[in-house]
């Protein structure tokens, strides 16, 4: 499979995930329902600090990607328009771009599994996170080893960043679907 399609495929499953009504498009409130899920499948309670980076971030990721593409972010998209859209803001901006758009929700989601406090995630927090997101069938173990670049048992969020970045760019096998 070409770069491109892989690009095209994850991104077509990204919206799959967010279109949590099941409408056949998404829009801010589908986002904020996910992010209600994964706060839900924590057994985090949604007034807690933690719960709220979360159910904040998820949103706002939304209200970037619409303003930097010039709409209003109560518009709901089609899969084409989200593709689109996602694509122009994150893949064709590589690093930069998904650092811009996913970074916040990456540090909600670490924070919220991170139930040592030091700013990382192991590989327990990390079964957790895959558990959380819907994707615990996979082996976990092997994704945590693909992403952990420096080797150190550790996950960092730029380490995380870095890896959705490049498993959206089509460059890691590693489903990471839940940011």
């Amino acid at each position: 499979m070409s770069n491109k399609t892989a690009q095209t495929e994850r991104l077509r499953q990204r919206f799959a995930l967010y279109d949590t009504n099941g409408d056949g498009r998404i829009g801010r409130g589908d986002l904020e329902a996910e992010a209600r899920r994964i706060v839900e499948a924590f057994g985090e309670p949604e007034a807690s600090p933690k719960a709220q980076a979360l159910l904040h971030a998820y949103p706002h990721m939304w209200d970037y990607m619409m303003q930097q593409a010039g709409l209003d972010a109560g518009q709901d998209l089609s899969v084409e328009q989200f593709v689109e859209i996602a694509d122009a803001q994150m893949l064709s901006q590589g690093a930069v771009g998904f650092s811009n758009m996913l970074r916040p929700s990456i540090r909600a989601m670490v924070d919220l599994c991170d139930v040592d406090g030091d700013g990382q995630v192991d590989p327990h927090e990390f079964r957790k996170w895959l558990a959380a997101i819907g994707n615990d069938r996979i082996d976990a173990d092997e994704v945590f080893r693909q992403v952990d670049a420096d080797g150190n048992g550790q996950l960092s969020v730029e380490e995380l960043v870095a890896a959705v970045g490049k498993y959206h760019a089509g460059e890691l096998d590693a489903p990471l679907l839940g940011v």
